[in-house]
C-alpha cells in the first residue's frame, strides 16, 4: 500500500512473509501435536517427552516474536521530490536525490518470469558504500521499481 502525505510517497515494508511463515509453522506444530497425541477413552493425552514438540514450539515462538518485532519496528520507505528516506520506529536515514551519482537495477533473468529478487543499487557522491534496495521487500514493488527506473533515466540524462 502506497500512502501519500503531501509530496511524499510512503512504501510500507512487506510483512506477508512473516505472517505466512508464522501460520505455516503453527499449523505444522498443531498437526504434529494431533498426530503424536493419544486418544484414550474419550480424552486426549499429549506426549511431552518428544523433543520434536519442543523444537516445533521454539520455532513457533521465535516466528511470533520476529513477526511482532517487525510490526513494532514499522519499517517504510519515504520518497519525496528531493530525498529518499529509510525510516523505522527508532531512526531515519535520508539521502538527497541530487547527491545520487548513479543507479543500477539488476536485470530480469527470463522475460517470461516475474523476478522477485531484483536489486536497486544506488551510489552516492558523499558515501563510499552502495545503498542496496530490494523493491520486492516493499508493498507495491512494481510501482517502486518504476520510480527507480524513472529516476535512473533522469540521472543518466543529467550526467550526459
Amino acid at each position: 500500500m502506497v500512502t501519500e502525505q503531501g509530496n511524499k510517497k510512503i512504501y510500507k515494508y512487506n510483512m506477508s512473509f512473516y505472517y505466512q511463515s508464522t501460520i505455516i509453522y503453527f499449523a505444522a506444530f498443531a498437526l504434529y501435536l494431533l498426530i503424536r497425541g493419544e486418544f484414550v477413552e474419550d480424552s486426549f493425552k499429549l506426549l511431552t517427552k518428544d523433543p520434536i514438540i519442543y523444537l516445533f514450539g521454539v520455532i513457533v515462538i521465535y516466528s511470533i516474536f520476529s513477526l511482532l518485532y517487525n510490526v513494532y519496528k514499522n519499517r517504510h520507505l519515504e520518497i519525496s521530490n528531493d530525498q529518499i528516506s529509510f525510516v523505522n520506529r527508532f531512526r531515519s536515514k535520508s539521502f538527497s536525490i541530487s547527491d545520487i551519482k548513479w543507479i543500477r537495477i539488476s536485470r530480469k533473468r527470463k522475460p517470461s518470469k516475474k523476478s522477485l529478487l531484483r536489486l536497486v543499487s544506488i551510489k552516492l557522491n558523499s558515501r563510499r558504500r552502495l545503498i542496496v534496495l530490494r523493491p520486492s521487500d516493499y508493498e507495491n514493488s512494481d510501482e517502486l521499481l518504476t520510480f527507480f527506473n524513472e529516476l535512473k533515466a533522469r540521472i543518466d540524462k543529467i550526467d550526459v
